[in-house]
């Protein structure tokens, strides 16, 4: 396990963290896109990629039990599938953290603007980028409580919108009750229209991972990962499927409102506008709480990618509080040149920033099953002792193999998404050759790192 860093992070820290890691943008406004696809069998799409949410997280919260590390799934895909993958992982997952830190402050910047004027986006985003910043230089601990309270913010809204749209169905609000007619159709669009849904609830997902991440900084890994895990499996039934279900229930699917807004939607037609002019500012919390995440993730993969010889040795370094303040310096510097980017180019610069990330978090998922099951196997057979065991292995592995495989393949044939997938493909494989190569000629004299690259 790496040394260095603080065990900061109280349990009840990254089990909230697992709370809120997957509500933001993909909730509040992509469960709309994906309903408008599919109508109400976008169900049947959250609840296969739920499944498989849930399944991966299982997969990567036996191996960080087992063996805590800040670079988490690329490290685990260096012990299992060598050094080229550990790199390719990591920094692939490093340069997308670091967009969307980009991206979120530059989104969010935009949405407050909207919502109470006053200095233009590119102020916005550059209070945010500085904000943040001080916040991670701060200590895991100040980190940790501050992400508490921002993940307890989107969570309390989640809950708020649950309880009053089912007041809503049950005709307990002013407005009357739709009842079950907006289910008369339950698959409007086919299949076709639930892959499309698919695709789009898939990548939603992203951010839970970081759970992993931030569990080398818990003191006690082993329980705090195992209760965080745990509650996966209830957030995403009672968050997302239960939001969705509320949404297709109390809307026709194809009503334009629903797209743009959900949650906004279902309020609004619930007589409750008052409740539905707070959601800008709760997407504000959303996405600011995403950026706080992100930052320490992105900045903890890039030390641990150092410290196993993959980063200069310079963002290794730790100050008197344990922070990689190279690694955090970073992480921010795509989002300090958004701001500028900003002030010259307006919207422009968010769409940018997004069609960059590409569809990295298939690849996260890709590398965590198959590490799972090398280091897995490698364990049973060693008779090593495992803390949290991933369930019915290895058939629930494979098959959660062959799911992952098939959303990518599915993929290749949505015309939109066709283009990340080749250009994500050939990124990893690039930065597979360059990790392979580097394991193989490490400095003269280094062993040191020599011995890093082998572990």
């Amino acid at each position: 396990m790496t040394s260095g860093l603080h065990k900061g992070m109280r349990p009840r820290h990254l089990v909230m963290m697992s709370l809120g890691a997957a509500i933001g943008a993909g909730l509040f406004v992509g469960s709309g896109k994906a309903v408008a696809a599919a109508g109400p069998a976008v169900l049947v799409a959250y609840l296969i990629a739920g499944t498989i949410v849930v399944l991966t997280m299982r997969m990567l919260g036996e191996m960080v039990a087992a063996d805590p590390n800040p670079g988490a799934f690329s490290h685990y895909a260096g012990r299992a599938l060598g050094p080229g993958a550990g790199f390719a992982v990591g920094w692939l997952w490093w340069v997308q953290e670091a967009l969307v830190v980009a991206a979120e402050a530059v989104a969010a910047a935009a949405i407050l603007h909207g919502l109470i004027g006053g200095p233009p986006p590119w102020v916005w985003a550059l209070v945010f980028m500085v904000t943040f910043t001080v916040i991670n230089l701060a200590g895991v601990g100040k980190f940790g409580e501050f992400e508490f309270w921002f993940s307890l913010i989107k969570i309390a809204f989640v809950v708020l919108f649950l309880i009053l749209g089912t007041a809503f169905l049950l005709g307990w609000t002013s407005a009357p009750s739709p009842g079950l007619e907006n289910l008369a159709e339950l698959m409007p669009t086919g299949w076709q229209g639930v892959i499309a849904a698919l695709l789009l609830v898939a990548f939603a997902f992203g951010g839970i991972e970081l759970v992993a991440v931030a569990a080398a900084e818990t003191a006690d890994p082993e329980r705090s990962v195992t209760r965080a895990i745990r509650a996966i499996v209830w957030r995403i039934l009672i968050f997302y499927v239960g939001t969705v279900t509320v949404i297709v229930i109390a809307l026709p699917w194809n009503d334009p409102a629903v797209a743009e807004g959900p949650f906004t939607a279902v309020l609004n037609a619930a007589g409750m506008p008052a409740v539905a002019s707070m959601l800008g500012a709760v997407i504000v919390v959303a996405l600011l709480s995403s950026l706080n995440a992100n930052l320490y993730g992105a900045s903890r993969m890039i030390f641990s990618l150092s410290e196993r010889g993959m980063a200069p040795r310079s963002v290794s370094r730790l100050d008197g509080r344990a922070v990689p303040v190279i690694g955090v310096i970073c992480t921010v510097i795509p989002g300090f040149l958004a701001v500028p980017a900003t002030y010259f180019w307006g919207s422009a610069v968010l769409d940018n920033l997004l069609s960059l990330v590409g569809s990295t978090l298939i690849v996260t998922w890709l590398a965590t099953i198959a590490s799972e099951i090398v280091l897995r196997r490698r364990a049973d057979r060693d008779g090593t002792p495992l803390p949290l065991k991933m369930w019915l292995f290895p058939y629930l592995s494979y098959a959660t193999l062959i799911g992952v495989l098939a959303i990518l393949l599915l993929g290749l044939t949505v015309e939109a998404t066709r283009g990340q997938i080749i250009s994500t493909t050939v990124l990893v494989l690039v930065l597979f050759a360059i990790g392979t190569v580097m394991a193989r000629r490490p400095a003269a004299g280094d062993q040191e790192r020599r011995a890093s690259l082998e572990r």
